[in-house]
Protein backbone atom coordinates (compact mmCIF):
# COMPACT_ATOMS: atom_id res chain seq x y z
CA UNK A 1 0.00 0.00 0.00
CA UNK A 2 1.08 3.16 -0.75
CA UNK A 3 -0.22 5.79 2.33
CA UNK A 4 0.91 8.80 0.90
CA UNK A 5 -0.68 8.20 -2.35
CA UNK A 6 -3.91 10.23 -2.78
CA UNK A 7 -7.05 8.12 -2.55
CA UNK A 8 -8.23 8.83 -6.26
CA UNK A 9 -5.08 7.71 -7.44
CA UNK A 10 -4.78 4.48 -5.79
CA UNK A 11 -8.34 3.38 -6.66
CA UNK A 12 -7.56 3.95 -9.95
CA UNK A 13 -4.29 2.26 -9.96
CA UNK A 14 -5.83 -0.64 -7.64
CA UNK A 15 -8.60 -1.11 -10.46
CA UNK A 16 -5.87 -1.18 -13.10
CA UNK A 17 -4.20 -3.74 -11.15
CA UNK A 18 -7.22 -5.93 -11.02
CA UNK A 19 -7.78 -5.84 -14.38
CA UNK A 20 -11.23 -3.95 -14.25
CA UNK A 21 -9.79 -0.95 -15.99
CA UNK A 22 -7.84 -1.37 -19.05
CA UNK A 23 -5.85 1.56 -20.78
CA UNK A 24 -5.97 0.13 -24.37
CA UNK A 25 -4.07 2.70 -26.64
CA UNK A 26 -4.43 0.77 -30.29
CA UNK A 27 -7.68 2.86 -30.99
CA UNK A 28 -5.79 6.38 -29.79
CA UNK A 29 -2.66 4.97 -32.13
CA UNK A 30 -4.96 4.85 -35.37
CA UNK A 31 -6.27 8.18 -34.54
CA UNK A 32 -3.03 9.91 -34.33
CA UNK A 33 -1.53 8.05 -37.06
CA UNK A 34 -4.51 8.45 -39.57
CA UNK A 35 -4.74 12.05 -38.57
CA UNK A 36 -1.06 13.03 -38.77
CA UNK A 37 -0.85 11.53 -42.16
CA UNK A 38 -3.64 13.16 -43.49
CA UNK A 39 -1.62 16.74 -42.22
CA UNK A 40 1.24 15.79 -44.37
CA UNK A 41 -0.32 14.89 -47.14
CA UNK A 42 -2.41 18.65 -46.94
CA UNK A 43 1.23 20.39 -47.05
CA UNK A 44 4.36 20.55 -49.61
CA UNK A 45 7.61 18.48 -49.58
CA UNK A 46 10.27 20.23 -46.59
CA UNK A 47 12.80 19.43 -49.22
CA UNK A 48 11.71 20.15 -52.95
CA UNK A 49 8.34 22.05 -52.16
CA UNK A 50 6.78 19.70 -54.09
CA UNK A 51 2.82 19.34 -53.57
CA UNK A 52 2.90 15.41 -53.67
CA UNK A 53 3.33 14.08 -50.56
CA UNK A 54 2.09 10.36 -49.97
CA UNK A 55 1.03 8.48 -46.68
CA UNK A 56 1.96 4.82 -47.53
CA UNK A 57 -0.59 2.66 -46.82
CA UNK A 58 0.70 0.17 -43.98
CA UNK A 59 3.49 1.86 -42.92
CA UNK A 60 5.07 4.70 -41.05
CA UNK A 61 6.85 6.71 -43.93
CA UNK A 62 5.75 9.70 -45.70
CA UNK A 63 6.89 9.72 -49.16
CA UNK A 64 7.61 12.79 -51.92
CA UNK A 65 7.00 11.68 -55.48
CA UNK A 66 9.07 14.03 -57.28
CA UNK A 67 12.35 14.25 -54.93
CA UNK A 68 12.00 10.39 -53.16
CA UNK A 69 12.45 12.26 -49.91
CA UNK A 70 11.28 9.99 -47.11
CA UNK A 71 10.23 10.38 -43.44
CA UNK A 72 8.38 8.78 -40.62
CA UNK A 73 4.38 10.13 -40.16
CA UNK A 74 5.67 11.29 -36.35
CA UNK A 75 8.56 13.36 -37.54
CA UNK A 76 8.98 16.93 -36.17
CA UNK A 77 6.29 15.85 -32.93
CA UNK A 78 6.96 14.97 -29.54
CA UNK A 79 5.68 11.61 -30.70
CA UNK A 80 8.93 10.76 -32.29
CA UNK A 81 11.49 8.72 -31.38
CA UNK A 82 8.80 8.06 -28.27
CA UNK A 83 9.63 5.47 -25.44
CA UNK A 84 5.66 5.61 -25.32
CA UNK A 85 3.30 4.94 -28.56
CA UNK A 86 1.23 7.75 -29.91
CA UNK A 87 -1.84 6.37 -28.11
CA UNK A 88 0.19 5.95 -24.84
CA UNK A 89 1.39 9.59 -24.86
CA UNK A 90 -2.19 10.76 -25.41
CA UNK A 91 -3.61 8.73 -22.42
CA UNK A 92 -0.86 10.05 -20.52
CA UNK A 93 -1.36 13.78 -21.45
CA UNK A 94 -4.92 13.44 -20.78
CA UNK A 95 -5.01 12.15 -17.39
CA UNK A 96 -2.29 14.77 -16.53
CA UNK A 97 -3.58 17.85 -17.65
CA UNK A 98 -7.40 16.66 -17.60
CA UNK A 99 -7.30 14.99 -13.98
CA UNK A 100 -6.22 15.18 -10.58
CA UNK A 101 -4.13 12.82 -10.70
CA UNK A 102 0.41 13.39 -10.83
CA UNK A 103 2.86 12.28 -13.01
CA UNK A 104 3.96 9.60 -10.60
CA UNK A 105 0.31 8.31 -10.42
CA UNK A 106 0.18 8.52 -14.13
CA UNK A 107 3.59 6.41 -14.72
CA UNK A 108 2.36 3.66 -12.11
CA UNK A 109 -0.14 3.50 -14.38
CA UNK A 110 1.46 3.18 -17.88
CA UNK A 111 4.35 1.96 -16.32
CA UNK A 112 7.23 3.92 -17.71
CA UNK A 113 9.83 5.31 -15.35
CA UNK A 114 8.61 9.19 -13.86
CA UNK A 115 12.10 10.68 -14.95
CA UNK A 116 11.07 9.66 -18.87
CA UNK A 117 7.37 10.19 -18.48
CA UNK A 118 8.17 13.56 -16.67
CA UNK A 119 10.34 14.61 -19.72
CA UNK A 120 8.17 13.81 -22.71
CA UNK A 121 5.23 15.45 -20.71
CA UNK A 122 6.98 19.06 -19.79
CA UNK A 123 7.60 18.22 -24.20
CA UNK A 124 4.20 17.26 -25.06
CA UNK A 125 3.06 20.39 -23.05
CA UNK A 126 5.63 22.78 -24.67
CA UNK A 127 4.37 21.92 -27.85
CA UNK A 128 0.92 21.75 -27.31
CA UNK A 129 0.53 25.78 -25.87
CA UNK A 130 2.91 26.81 -28.86
CA UNK A 131 0.37 24.91 -31.26
CA UNK A 132 -2.93 25.74 -29.29
CA UNK A 133 -3.21 29.27 -31.71
CA UNK A 134 -3.24 27.93 -34.67
CA UNK A 135 -5.71 24.84 -34.30
CA UNK A 136 -7.89 27.68 -32.73
CA UNK A 137 -8.18 29.34 -35.64
CA UNK A 138 -9.40 26.09 -37.12
CA UNK A 139 -12.45 25.42 -34.90
CA UNK A 140 -15.31 26.47 -36.97
CA UNK A 141 -17.18 28.94 -33.98
CA UNK A 142 -17.92 32.49 -33.08
CA UNK A 143 -16.25 34.06 -29.63
CA UNK A 144 -18.01 37.03 -28.77
CA UNK A 145 -19.68 38.74 -25.60
CA UNK A 146 -17.78 40.57 -22.56
CA UNK A 147 -14.30 39.74 -21.75
CA UNK A 148 -14.33 38.72 -18.00
CA UNK A 149 -10.67 39.53 -16.56
CA UNK A 150 -9.46 38.53 -13.24
CA UNK A 151 -6.17 37.73 -11.23
CA UNK A 152 -4.78 35.61 -8.20
CA UNK A 153 -1.70 35.34 -6.70
CA UNK A 154 -0.06 31.87 -6.65
CA UNK A 155 3.31 30.90 -4.88
CA UNK A 156 5.89 28.83 -6.92
CA UNK A 157 9.04 26.92 -5.73
CA UNK A 158 11.24 29.45 -6.90
CA UNK A 159 14.49 28.93 -9.09
CA UNK A 160 14.46 24.74 -8.81
CA UNK A 161 16.70 23.28 -11.42
CA UNK A 162 18.25 27.36 -12.50
CA UNK A 163 21.03 29.19 -11.20
CA UNK A 164 21.69 31.02 -8.80
CA UNK A 165 20.48 28.03 -6.47
CA UNK A 166 19.01 28.75 -3.35
CA UNK A 167 20.60 28.00 -0.25
CA UNK A 168 17.36 26.17 1.83
CA UNK A 169 18.66 27.20 5.34
CA UNK A 170 19.02 30.98 4.04
CA UNK A 171 15.71 31.44 3.07
CA UNK A 172 13.43 29.01 5.65
CA UNK A 173 13.53 25.54 3.08
CA UNK A 174 13.90 22.19 4.54
CA UNK A 175 17.71 21.07 4.75
CA UNK A 176 16.48 17.64 3.79
CA UNK A 177 17.18 16.45 0.50
CA UNK A 178 14.66 16.40 -2.58
CA UNK A 179 12.05 19.17 -3.89
CA UNK A 180 11.75 22.50 -1.50
CA UNK A 181 8.89 24.18 -0.97
CA UNK A 182 9.36 27.82 -0.81
CA UNK A 183 6.44 30.28 1.03
CA UNK A 184 8.93 33.28 0.98
CA UNK A 185 8.40 36.88 -0.40
CA UNK A 186 9.15 38.69 -4.05
CA UNK A 187 10.36 36.54 -6.15
CA UNK A 188 8.43 32.91 -4.90
CA UNK A 189 5.08 34.70 -6.17
CA UNK A 190 3.39 34.95 -9.59
CA UNK A 191 0.44 36.40 -10.25
CA UNK A 192 -1.89 34.53 -12.53
CA UNK A 193 -3.69 36.51 -14.96
CA UNK A 194 -6.88 34.97 -17.10
CA UNK A 195 -9.14 36.15 -19.73
CA UNK A 196 -12.19 34.37 -20.08
CA UNK A 197 -14.80 35.32 -23.55
CA UNK A 198 -17.33 32.61 -24.15
CA UNK A 199 -15.90 29.50 -23.84
CA UNK A 200 -12.19 31.06 -24.66
CA UNK A 201 -9.94 30.38 -21.52
CA UNK A 202 -6.36 32.42 -21.65
CA UNK A 203 -4.30 32.41 -18.35
CA UNK A 204 -0.88 34.28 -18.08
CA UNK A 205 1.54 34.81 -15.48
CA UNK A 206 3.55 37.84 -14.11
CA UNK A 207 6.37 37.55 -11.22
CA UNK A 208 5.02 39.06 -8.02
CA UNK A 209 2.42 40.59 -7.00
CA UNK A 210 2.12 44.08 -8.79
CA UNK A 211 -0.66 43.32 -11.39
CA UNK A 212 -1.31 46.83 -12.65
CA UNK A 213 0.83 46.97 -15.39
CA UNK A 214 0.35 43.50 -16.71
CA UNK A 215 -3.30 42.82 -17.82
CA UNK A 216 -1.87 43.58 -21.05
CA UNK A 217 -0.58 40.62 -22.64
CA UNK A 218 -3.79 37.71 -21.15
CA UNK A 219 -6.25 40.93 -22.94
CA UNK A 220 -4.13 40.76 -26.31
CA UNK A 221 -3.76 37.21 -26.45
CA UNK A 222 -7.74 36.69 -25.78
CA UNK A 223 -8.31 39.59 -28.73
CA UNK A 224 -5.73 37.76 -30.91
CA UNK A 225 -7.61 33.91 -30.56
CA UNK A 226 -11.36 35.82 -30.97
CA UNK A 227 -13.14 38.39 -32.57
CA UNK A 228 -11.91 41.88 -31.96
CA UNK A 229 -12.85 42.77 -27.82
CA UNK A 230 -15.95 44.27 -26.44
CA UNK A 231 -16.31 45.42 -23.38
CA UNK A 232 -13.91 44.16 -20.73
CA UNK A 233 -15.41 43.21 -17.11
CA UNK A 234 -13.31 43.23 -13.78
CA UNK A 235 -13.68 43.36 -9.98
CA UNK A 236 -13.13 46.86 -8.41
CA UNK A 237 -9.77 46.91 -8.20
CA UNK A 238 -8.53 50.64 -9.01
CA UNK A 239 -5.56 48.97 -10.81
CA UNK A 240 -7.93 48.31 -13.34
CA UNK A 241 -9.66 51.53 -13.93
CA UNK A 242 -7.00 53.18 -16.16
CA UNK A 243 -7.52 50.46 -19.04
CA UNK A 244 -7.72 51.65 -22.10
CA UNK A 245 -10.50 49.15 -23.49
CA UNK A 246 -14.29 49.61 -22.91
CA UNK A 247 -14.21 48.43 -18.95
CA UNK A 248 -16.95 48.14 -17.24
CA UNK A 249 -16.28 46.64 -13.69
CA UNK A 250 -18.15 45.39 -10.31
CA UNK A 251 -17.28 45.88 -6.97
CA UNK A 252 -17.16 42.81 -5.28
CA UNK A 253 -17.54 44.56 -1.42
CA UNK A 254 -20.90 45.89 -2.57
CA UNK A 255 -22.23 42.93 -4.65
CA UNK A 256 -21.21 40.06 -6.99
CA UNK A 257 -23.09 41.22 -9.75
CA UNK A 258 -23.64 44.85 -10.92
CA UNK A 259 -27.52 46.64 -11.37
CA UNK A 260 -26.30 46.01 -15.02
CA UNK A 261 -25.32 43.12 -15.22
CA UNK A 262 -21.43 43.21 -14.93
CA UNK A 263 -19.49 39.97 -13.28
CA UNK A 264 -16.78 37.78 -13.16
CA UNK A 265 -18.48 34.55 -12.95
CA UNK A 266 -16.15 32.85 -15.70
CA UNK A 267 -12.72 34.07 -14.07
CA UNK A 268 -14.34 33.01 -10.29
CA UNK A 269 -15.31 29.24 -11.75
CA UNK A 270 -12.02 28.64 -13.64
CA UNK A 271 -9.97 29.91 -11.04
CA UNK A 272 -11.95 27.34 -8.89
CA UNK A 273 -11.10 24.66 -10.94
CA UNK A 274 -7.34 25.78 -11.92
CA UNK A 275 -6.50 26.08 -8.16
CA UNK A 276 -6.70 22.14 -7.07
CA UNK A 277 -5.71 21.05 -10.32
CA UNK A 278 -2.11 23.25 -9.70
CA UNK A 279 -2.05 21.83 -5.83
CA UNK A 280 -1.58 18.32 -7.34
CA UNK A 281 2.22 19.40 -8.70
CA UNK A 282 3.17 20.30 -5.03
CA UNK A 283 5.42 23.28 -6.17
CA UNK A 284 6.40 24.30 -9.48
CA UNK A 285 8.82 26.71 -10.69
CA UNK A 286 7.93 29.89 -12.49
CA UNK A 287 8.05 28.74 -15.46
CA UNK A 288 6.63 25.32 -14.88
CA UNK A 289 3.83 27.03 -13.10
CA UNK A 290 3.25 29.44 -16.15
CA UNK A 291 3.15 26.83 -18.73
CA UNK A 292 0.48 24.55 -16.53
CA UNK A 293 -1.65 27.14 -15.91
CA UNK A 294 -1.49 27.94 -19.80
CA UNK A 295 -2.01 24.22 -20.45
CA UNK A 296 -5.06 24.03 -18.49
CA UNK A 297 -7.02 27.01 -19.83
CA UNK A 298 -6.03 26.17 -23.58
CA UNK A 299 -7.46 22.29 -22.84
CA UNK A 300 -10.51 23.69 -21.08
CA UNK A 301 -11.13 26.09 -24.52
CA UNK A 302 -11.18 22.55 -26.41
CA UNK A 303 -12.92 20.85 -23.77
CA UNK A 304 -16.16 23.43 -23.71
CA UNK A 305 -16.08 24.06 -27.38
CA UNK A 306 -16.81 20.48 -27.75
CA UNK A 307 -13.54 20.00 -30.10
CA UNK A 308 -12.89 16.61 -31.01
CA UNK A 309 -9.55 14.49 -29.98
CA UNK A 310 -7.31 15.39 -32.93
CA UNK A 311 -7.42 18.78 -32.03
CA UNK A 312 -5.37 17.78 -29.44
CA UNK A 313 -3.34 15.77 -32.04
CA UNK A 314 -2.81 18.75 -34.52
CA UNK A 315 -2.02 21.01 -31.35
CA UNK A 316 0.68 18.35 -31.18
CA UNK A 317 1.19 18.12 -34.95
CA UNK A 318 2.20 22.76 -35.17
CA UNK A 319 5.53 21.95 -36.70
CA UNK A 320 3.65 19.51 -38.88
CA UNK A 321 1.19 21.83 -40.07
CA UNK A 322 2.93 24.82 -40.99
Amino acid sequence: MHEDRPAFGQRISELVELGVIEFRADPLDTIVERRLKTIWEERSCPHCGADSLHALNGSDRIWCGRCDWKTTYTRWTPFYDSELTPGEFLIAFILYADTLLSITQIAELLSPCYTTLHDQLREFETTFCRGFPTVWERISQTVDGPTQVDETQQVCSGFKGQDPPREGLDRGGSPEGGRTRWTGDQGDELTLVAACRDVLRVVSAQEGSDYEDDLGPVIEEADDLSQPLGEVWTDGLPAYRGMEHDHRYVVHDERYVSDEGVHTNQVECLWSLLQPWLAKFRGLSKQGLEQAARTYGFLRSLNLTGAPIHGLVDSIAVNVLR
